[in-house]
């Protein structure tokens, strides 16, 4: 058997308790083991969640409780969301075999991977499918294209699953490994704090869409640690000089108001 470690889960804003103990349920099923929640709507730990997992009780007491998506998969490297839904950003989509082919050789390259689930209402925000690598989508029948929570999870976990169980070689990367989601976030940030400050965002209702649009595209450069590091060193520096055009057009500017003065 593979000593792989499997993908985290992530749910965010589960609704029902039922709902994430059948996702223990499956993941005991298929052999993943790590279950991470978002700001369940009801708290946790919640003791109608034991009763639907019928017996997959280490997978329940080792549930992590997270604020955002933010903090649930910052230091994964590797992450896909899932959604059927079509959305407004250019990411590249999968069907559950695709990606779970790229978990695994992720995995085997030594990265920590997960998979994002939305709720059960409302799905994944477009804001929280920007930190992922990209979309897994179930190819279900589009005249009923309802699916419940623990029936996505099984799916994904299943092709997982079978990946282990044939244990093909894996495909290692020729390049470096991608970065942590906390490292890609916080250069976001950089770069969303210093395109504020030079006015980028107009009108400002834009921003973010704006702010989505620049997370996806960057996201789909799989940028590496050393790559990180590279341009946030490029945004301090374009933010610097910025700093200096600004001063020496101010100097410029005292120096003229004193000629006029003395005139």
């Amino acid at each position: 058997m593979s000593d792989l470690t499997p993908p985290v889960i992530i749910l965010d804003k589960s609704q029902m308790a039922e709902n994430i103990g059948a996702v223990a349920r499956v993941m005991a099923n298929f052999g993943l083991t790590e279950l991470r929640l978002v700001s369940p709507r009801d708290g946790w730990p919640q003791d109608r969640a034991w009763a639907t997992a019928s017996g997959a009780d280490w997978v329940l007491e080792g549930v992590k409780v997270f604020d955002s998506v933010a903090e649930a998969v910052a230091d994964l490297n590797t992450v896909f969301s899932t959604t059927a839904r079509p959305r407004e950003t250019r990411m590249p989509v999968r069907t559950p075999r695709e990606s779970a082919r790229i978990l695994y050789d992720d995995t085997a390259s030594g990265l920590r991977t997960g998979i994002l689930f939305g709720g059960e209402r409302a799905g994944l925000e477009t804001t929280d499918i920007a930190l992922t690598a990209g979309i897994t989508t179930i190819p279900i029948d589009p005249k009923h294209h309802s699916l419940n929570l623990a029936q996505a999870v099984a799916i994904n976990a299943y092709e997982w699953r079978t990946l282990i169980l044939d244990a093909p070689p894996p495909r290692f990367r020729e390049s470096d490994p991608p970065a942590s989601n906390e490292l890609l976030v916080g250069m976001y940030e950089h770069l969303e704090t210093e395109l504020e400050a030079g006015g980028f965002f107009y009108p400002p209702e834009k921003k973010r869409s704006m702010s989505q649009n620049l997370r996806v595209m960057l996201g789909r450069s799989a940028f590496s640690e050393q790559e990180v590091a590279t341009f946030r060193g490029v945004i301090h520096a374009l933010a610097k000089g910025r700093g200096r055009l600004l001063a020496k057009m101010a100097a410029a500017k005292k120096a003229d108001e004193q000629a006029d003065d003395g005139a």
